[in-house]
């Protein structure tokens, strides 16, 4: 495999602070999630179709057919995942809502294993424990203020199984296909599938205000070129479950926002699961990167 011009690791950082920003431009909009969602995905697609067009169309001929039905998969857990998603953050907190959406390393080391027969040293395992024990310790203070949330509990916990899913079909795809092309046909499938749900559901495709308009554009360039994008982008040499646990910095991310954008209170609790969160983090990327040495000594040898 070709070395990449830009560290994975690095693209992965810079994906996880963009998507920080998902959470609180949707809170700030006034129309419904799905209408969010669809012109979240449009919005990208257009601003990708240019370069498309121009550089990556004769791509398309190449995408063999099982690699059209996983990506047809993906986008559709991806729509999904904005709809339960945003629709959860109506009921519970920005901290809450991220906390367990990025909940990912849970099913991504089930999925892994059942799929794709990845196998877990015990080191991995109880760093992704340890990473997904900060989360619940965040959710917990954010239970005990209000017992109301726990429908938006359940909507970002959906919300997360959906978009490790939208990742497991995307890993060997990406392998095989351009960032760029895999991206574009994804979200391209997402817009679509986000339609059809706008529609039937008889949501209002506008008008809407100025404002709202703004955040959407702005969910198009930065969670989601920047965010999604980069994500995509760094399944080709980053597993599902590596990405996974980099976005289990999103909610330490989007709490920080949310106190300074929304008012939104920070708790000791979520200062003390942020904490968790990181050593379970720089655990699992240790033994990754201990993991992947041990494989080149066993090659050279």
């Amino acid at each position: 495999m070709q070395i990449p011009k830009i560290n994975p690791y690095f693209a992965l950082a810079i994906g996880v602070a963009s998507v920080s920003f998902s959470a609180i431009l949707v809170k700030l909009a006034s129309a419904p999630s799905g209408v969010i969602a669809f012109y979240r995905l449009l919005f990208t697609v257009l601003l990708m179709l240019p370069v498309f067009i121009i550089k990556y169309r004769h791509e398309l001929k190449f995408i063999e057919k099982k690699d059209w039905l996983c990506s047809i998969a993906a986008g559709v857990f991806l729509a999904f995942h904005f709809i339960l998603w945003f629709e959860s953050l109506n009921y519970t907190s920005v901290a809450s809502s991220t906390v367990l959406v990025t909940l990912q390393p849970l099913f991504a080391f089930a999925g892994a294993y059942l799929f794709f027969k990845e196998r877990f040293s015990m080191k991995a395992i109880l760093s992704g424990i340890i990473a997904i024990a900060g989360s619940l310790v965040i959710s917990w203070g954010d239970f005990r203020i209000s017992g109301m949330a726990l429908w938006g509990d359940i909507l970002s916990l959906v919300a997360c199984a959906l978009v490790t899913g939208y990742l497991l079909f995307g890993q060997n795809v990406r392998k095989r296909i351009s960032s760029i092309t895999y991206t574009f046909v994804v979200y391209a499938i997402s817009a679509f599938t986000l339609f059809f749900y706008v529609v039937l559901k008889g949501e209002p495709l506008g008008p809407y205000p100025t404002v709202d308009w703004i955040y959407f554009v702005l969910l198009a360039i930065f969670p989601t070129l920047l965010g999604h994008s980069l994500f995509n982008w760094s399944l080709k040499w980053l597993s599902t479950s590596t990405i996974s646990m980099g976005i289990l910095l999103e909610p330490i991310g989007a709490t920080i926002l949310a106190y300074f954008i929304l008012g939104e209170p920070i708790l000791w609790t979520q200062i003390l699961g942020g904490t968790i969160i990181l050593a379970g983090l720089m655990i699992f990327l240790k033994d990754e990167q201990n993991s992947k040495v041990q494989k080149k000594e066993a090659v050279s040898i």
